[in-house]
């Protein structure tokens, strides 16, 4: 009887590599959730250092205004980029990322609106009423912030549970209405220059990123 072979290592099938695996790991590391967080806190550090600095050109608050602004806007493409980045390469624990985003969205969303109420209305709640009904544009924004506050507030896991999944994820689809208040917003801020290139950016990627899942769902 001949004794049995030994299969050595170049011939042993290899086990294909999970797809986005290396990635994933670095997603998962402890240490990955405090470096974001540190990484989404500088543009807002570096704001506070260029106000008291004087490097925010010669109407800083404006300035400091529309930059929370362009924040909160990026922060929002950067949330509803993290499903379709996720299902296309295999980034399973970016899921990881999405609620702490969401919440950065929030707070960029609340420094703009308390900067435009310091800087531009000195706090007075009579002006300020006054302005959002009168200027559509200001209307959409505090809209837009409106629904991340309820989104801000039901974004932890008791709300969950008290909510049911069901009613929770059908609060949660008004971020889309969010991303069109927000570039709707943006679109009549820059219609009084007629400076419309940053907003078709803007307007693009937000579609592209909700066509997305419209043609996810359409598929299925």
């Amino acid at each position: 009887m001949a004794p049995p072979t030994q299969t050595s290592a170049s011939a042993r099938p290899r086990t294909a590599p999970v797809r986005g695996s290396r990635v994933n790991r670095w997603l998962g590391h402890r240490a990955a959730k405090p470096v974001g967080f540190v990484l989404a806190c500088l543009p807002f550090a570096w704001l506070v250092w260029a106000a008291f600095s004087n490097q925010l050109g010669a109407n800083p608050a404006e300035a400091l205004i529309r930059s929370l602004g362009d924040w909160t806007l990026r922060f929002l493409v950067l949330v509803l980029a993290i499903t379709p980045l996720r299902v296309t390469t295999g980034w399973s624990s970016l899921a990881r990322m999405r609620r702490m985003v969401g919440l950065f969205v929030f707070f960029y969303a609340c420094m703009h609106l308390l900067s435009y109420a310091w800087f531009d209305m000195g706090f007075e709640l009579s002006e300020i009423a006054a302005d959002v009904a009168k200027r559509p544009f200001i209307l959409v924004g505090f809209l837009a912030w409106l629904l991340l506050v309820s989104l801000a507030a039901t974004s932890f896991n008791r709300a969950i549970r008290a909510m049911g999944a069901a009613r929770w994820q059908l609060l949660h689809r008004a971020v889309y209405i969010v991303a069109g208040l927000a570039v709707l917003h943006f679109f009549w801020m820059r219609a009084g220059k007629n400076n419309f290139a940053e907003v078709a950016v803007y307007a693009a990627i937000l579609a592209s990123l909700l066509g997305w899942r419209v043609w996810r769902r359409l598929r299925r």
